[in-house]
């Protein structure tokens, strides 16, 4: 439970982050940072994403004494990569710099370094996870967490460029890396070398589809940034960004913190059960991910107009509700897909149809850029994003509810979670537009004591059951 602590707070931390660069640097800047850190995102997605990803599906406190030829493979893969990355970074350094920092050369030098720094600690946290030390996890968070908002937030303030606002975000997670890396190590064991070629072609077979799907879902955001901001500038690009990202941080935060979690008990009980198990462990987590993602979406949507009012800097008011709500089914669709539907065809090793769906997405995305933005503007390319991301889901979905292989999920507690919802919004709405204050300290609570009402009541997803066998374990024991 430390890990999922430890992710939400780093979440929460980024969002506060997020919003005191957007009102340093002001929306047209902004916009160009957000552009940029976009292109990271997708950079390290490239580079490094496949080994993250086989991280965490073949290494374990296992695997870590009886099989280091795998952290050994990821070890050298990562250094390799990331000199690359570095002396390119370099190279645009040497000659965006020299002409000041507001120039593409020096903002593709910090997009470069900030790829490399997300790349490192994100390596490193998988490392953490997939050993189930939370203290350890939580403990690289705290540090780099400490060291971004000391960092970013002092070059946004004196040097309030984009390109160094991103050099200061790479630095600040690879100095918690540095910080910690005593713990973060293996116990010494002889280097095997003939393993290595085998060991990097176990990875690039499970990684790379996952690494493709990926960079296409991450080339909607950044090329539907790019339409806006040739379509209406560079300052609606940032009233866009500053929405999609607080957005995909609502839909995102709870999805990422439990798939912390939940993905690797399904490889714990495939190393422990056998493939089936696995698969049963796998469904049994998407019923939990819909039962606890969907009325954080529906509490989203109900807090908007307050949250706007009260934390949205002046400059973004109005345009950030708007796009919000046209980007949330997208966004809910894309979350599912990652933490819900994804992880069936990870423990399967089989990832191609996650491709399959991402380039359908991209393409109702391009058809929609084609079209929405002449008739509805800014809106359109939100409106096109979500078609994009819920034609994927639905595709990716019918692909794991379909077939010899499919999955059985547990449709009683979605269908019981999807009513609660629904009750919860409606009983919501009516207080959606009191004073903002007001409205937080009604809504929040009321909302919570619904929905958990509602799940105590009737058992959604099992959560009942998990809860009262974590605050009664001698009794979960004795059952046993």
């Amino acid at each position: 439970m430390a890990v999922i602590a430890a992710f939400i707070i780093n979440a929460g931390l980024n969002f506060v982050l997020g919003l005191l660069i957007a009102k340093l640097l002001g929306p047209a800047d902004f916009g160009r940072f957000a552009l940029a850190t976009t292109g990271a995102t997708v950079l390290n997605t490239v580079l490094f994403e496949w080994l993250r990803l086989s991280a965490t599906r073949f290494y374990s406190g296992r695997v870590r004494a009886d099989e280091p030829w795998i952290r050994h493979g990821l070890d050298r893969a990562y250094l390799r990569v990331g000199l690359l990355l570095l002396a390119a970074a370099a190279l645009c350094g040497a000659f965006g710099f020299a002409d000041g920092a507001d120039g593409h050369a020096a903002i593709l030098c910090g997009t470069g370094l900030a790829a490399l720094g997300i790349g490192v600690f994100d390596y490193h946290a998988a490392l953490a996870r997939a050993r189930f030390d939370g203290k350890l996890y939580l403990g690289l968070v705290a540090v780099k967490n400490v060291l971004a908002f000391g960092l970013m937030a002092a070059a946004a303030w004196w040097l309030p460029q984009p390109a160094w606002v991103l050099a200061a975000a790479g630095l600040s997670q690879f100095l918690a890396v540095v910080l910690l890396r005593h713990p973060l190590r293996d116990p010494r064991t002889p280097f095997e070398r003939p393993r290595l070629s085998a060991t990097w072609r176990v990875f690039a077979r499970y990684g790379l589809p996952l690494i493709a799907a990926n960079t296409a879902y991450l080339s909607v955001a950044f090329v539907n940034r790019g339409a806006i901001a040739g379509h209406a500038g560079f300052a609606e690009a940032g009233y866009f960004a500053l929405a999609a990202d607080v957005t995909s941080r609502a839909m995102m935060t709870l999805g990422t913190a439990l798939d912390l979690l939940l993905f690797q008990l399904a490889v714990q009980a495939e190393e422990q059960r056998g493939r089936a198990a696995a698969e049963a462990q796998v469904a049994e987590n998407a019923g939990m991910v819909f039962a606890l993602l969907a009325p954080c979406a529906v509490g989203f949507w109900a807090v908007l107009p307050a949250l706007q009012a009260l934390v949205v800097p002046d400059a973004y008011r109005g345009p950030f509700e708007s796009y919000s709500v046209a980007l949330m089914p997208g966004l809910f669709c894309l979350t599912m897909m990652f933490y819900a539907l994804n992880p069936v065809f990870q423990i399967r090793r089989r990832t191609l149809p996650v491709i399959a769906s991402a380039l359908i997405g991209l393409a109702v995305n391009g058809v929609g850029l084609l079209i929405l933005p002449e008739r509805l503007g800014g809106i359109g390319v939100a409106v096109a994003q979500s078609t994009g991301l819920a034609t994927a889901g639905l595709w990716l979905g019918w692909r794991v509810l379909t077939g010899p292989e499919r999955i059985h999920l547990p449709w009683s507690s979605i269908g019981a979670a999807a009513l609660a919802c629904s009750a919860m919004g409606l009983a919501l709405a009516p207080f959606r537009h009191l004073p903002p204050a007001t409205a937080l300290a009604v809504l929040v609570p009321a909302g919570m004591v619904l929905y958990g009402a509602l799940v105590w009541i009737f058992d959604i997803a099992g959560l009942r059951r998990q809860i009262g066998g974590r605050l009664r374990p001698g009794r979960a024991v004795a059952a046993e």
